[in-house]
């Protein structure tokens, strides 16, 4: 493409690569990469003087004088490139490239009279920010500076505070994920900025750290084993001596604790409470659960109830880190029919009276029923409510279904 670029354009254009490129130039000035420079070609495909005579002298005319005015008033670090062009047998030095370093490109769209928005980010701020990663030994590239520049300040914080607890402690296996003495650190936080943390330390303290082990909360349904007096409610752990009264055939994960307490007898069935959005992590690697010939997972009738049989679906759907076979995972309660038929129990509001959000989560792992009901909970437009508790459908009802599934097999 052939033309001349006027100032306003040229200006618009050194904006654009600073907002690409800005990263890459602060960490070329402390060393890590190369310098970048800011540049706007001002006549592509116009290098002869044949070139000009298409554009019209007036026009080439107009467009240098528009350069020779704006020259007197670039900030330092800016320049025009000047190169030859013959017109007509003169040979002249003309404008051919806007170039600037850093500063100057932010000085220059810092001005009004050049017509171009300001940069969105803060050179000032993103220097300090590779500064102080680089004081705490960090990895200070591009990307990571990037990633640093958009947390709040107090998660910067925490996050250069991680970085030097780190090489202080080149081992983390004295603790689990939530155990970590970084000051600063909430328990949740790794969850978010692990990746980032990795990133700038050179290690991922995630993998480092001592697992947490697993326990599960379960109730015995089986009407041999309450008969002979044995204990109803019991815990499970990853590792322990104790193992579970008996292998069942049937696994059913409950989200809510009162329904895992008083879920009615069942044969070879235990209930477990899954624990809501961790389920799948808390659950998938359970031998005895992986073991059993069904496992059937009862939850509330909402979007989150969904995104959580989809999840746990999913990661049952491939074989246990031990060699555990995948699992399918069925579901009671829960498709289009029951939404329906309990329709009566339907609340749009939560327990601190806020209207529950609709979901646009795509969940790929719900059968058609299943996926009918929770585009009719969660969609954006009217429904007649959002959410069905489980603890409002009878358990008996549960139960009844639960059977079916052991009578069927």
């Amino acid at each position: 493409m052939s033309g001349l670029v006027t100032p306003q354009h040229a200006v618009a254009t050194i904006r654009s690569r600073l907002e690409q490129k800005w990263a890459e130039a602060v960490c070329a000035e402390l060393g890590a990469g190369d310098r970048v420079v800011f540049s706007a070609r001002l006549r592509p495909g116009v290098r002869t003087g044949k070139a000009v005579e298409r554009l019209g002298h007036t026009t080439w005319h107009g467009w240098h004088m528009q350069w020779r005015e704006i020259c007197g008033r670039l900030p330092a670090g800016v320049e025009v490139v000047r190169t030859a062009v013959t017109i007509r047998g003169v040979s002249g030095d003309f404008p051919d490239m806007l170039t600037a370093d850093l500063d100057g490109a932010a000085t220059l769209l810092a001005d009004p009279h050049h017509g171009a928005e300001p940069p969105t980010v803060d050179i000032g701020r993103a220097r300090a920010l590779a500064s102080a990663l680089l004081s705490a030994d960090a990895i200070l590239t591009p990307a990571t500076l990037r990633a640093v520049y958009g947390l709040p300040v107090n998660d910067v914080d925490v996050l250069i505070t991680a970085v030097t607890w780190l090489r202080r402690n080149p081992d983390a296996g004295d603790w689990t994920l939530r155990q970590l003495p970084v000051p600063g650190m909430h328990t949740k936080w790794l969850d978010t900025h692990g990746a980032l943390l990795r990133d700038v330390a050179g290690r991922d303290v995630r993998d480092e750290v001592r697992p947490r082990l697993t326990v599960v909360h379960l109730t015995y349904v089986d009407p041999q084993h309450l008969a002979a007096g044995r204990r109803r409610h019991d815990a499970w752990t990853t590792g322990d001596v104790h193992d579970i009264a008996y292998r069942p055939r049937v696994v059913l994960v409950v989200e809510n604790r009162d329904s895992r307490l008083w879920f009615p007898p069942i044969g070879d069935t235990i209930v477990v409470e899954g624990g809501g959005r961790a389920a799948a992590a808390l659950l998938a690697n359970v031998p005895w659960i992986r073991s059993a010939d069904h496992v059937v997972y009862w939850g509330d009738i909402d979007a989150d109830g969904y995104a959580i049989l989809d999840h746990f679906r999913a990661t049952l759907a491939v074989p246990a880190p031990d060699g555990a076979p995948a699992k399918h995972v069925t579901s009671i309660l829960m498709d289009a029919t029951d939404l329906h038929h309990y329709a009566v129990h339907g609340v749009d509001h939560d327990r601190a009276g806020r209207p529950i959000k609709p979901s646009a989560a795509l969940l790929p792992h719900l059968t058609e029923a299943e996926t009918l009901a929770y585009s009719t909970i969660a969609t954006a437009g009217p429904t007649p409510f959002r959410r069905i508790e489980q603890e409002a459908i009878p358990l008996r009802h549960a139960a009844t279904r639960l059977l079916r599934i052991l009578e069927s097999a």
